[in-house]
């Protein structure tokens, strides 16, 4: 009877181990269930503050060149009235009156120009008979010369320049190679023969 007592009582504990392997069993497959979400989530974290820190650093940028570049808009407005200074400071009249008032148009310019440089502006103004070069000048047409063709052999408007930025390119006109006459005449004596 204490035999029987006793296997009862070692069947109650192997019945309870095999309850207690039972929920260790499944309280490591939750905890390995726990461990994969939370890698999941940590990388999600890691992802998500990646891409805060690219927002950032993108926003900061942005920021910087709307600073940097926040005159870009005015200079634009105020071109037609700098062309117009250009224009009028090209003419050389005869008269002392007319002088006069040059004179004072051309210190207005200037002084307008220096405020403007102040914010970084500058003017892009190809000399004549330079070589033309695209990364500031924007030629509007081509002419027969006897310069070197590609040469700036007229400049219609200066170009501006804010910090690093072209505003608006210089316009010019450039040299073309003069064709032979000779060529011409054999044409049109050609076409007359027909």
């Amino acid at each position: 009877m204490e035999e029987t007592k006793e296997n009862v009582k070692e069947e109650k504990l192997s019945r309870k181990e095999k309850k207690e392997n039972k929920k260790i069993h499944l309280l490591e497959e939750e905890l390995k269930k726990s461990n994969l979400e939370l890698e999941e989530w940590k990388n999600k974290y890691y992802m998500a503050y990646a891409n805060l820190q690219n927002e950032k650093k993108m926003y900061e940028k942005e920021h910087l060149d709307m600073i940097k570049y926040r005159a870009a808009g005015f200079v634009e407005d105020l071109m037609p009235a700098l062309d117009a200074f250009h224009v009028a400071l090209q003419i050389k009249p005869d008269d002392q009156k007319m002088q006069n008032f040059l004179t004072g148009f051309e210190y207005i310019y200037k002084n307008i120009l220096s405020v403007l440089e102040n914010e970084g502006v500058t003017k892009l103004e190809p000399g004549l008979h330079a070589k033309f070069d695209s990364s500031y000048m924007h030629a509007l047409d081509s002419e027969e010369s006897d310069e070197e063709p590609n040469t700036v052999i007229k400049v219609l408007s200066v170009g501006y320049k804010l910090k690093d930025r072209i505003i608006r390119p210089a316009m010019v006109i450039v040299a073309r190679k003069r064709e032979p006459k000779v060529e011409k005449e054999e044409e049109n004596n050609s076409s007359s023969a027909n």
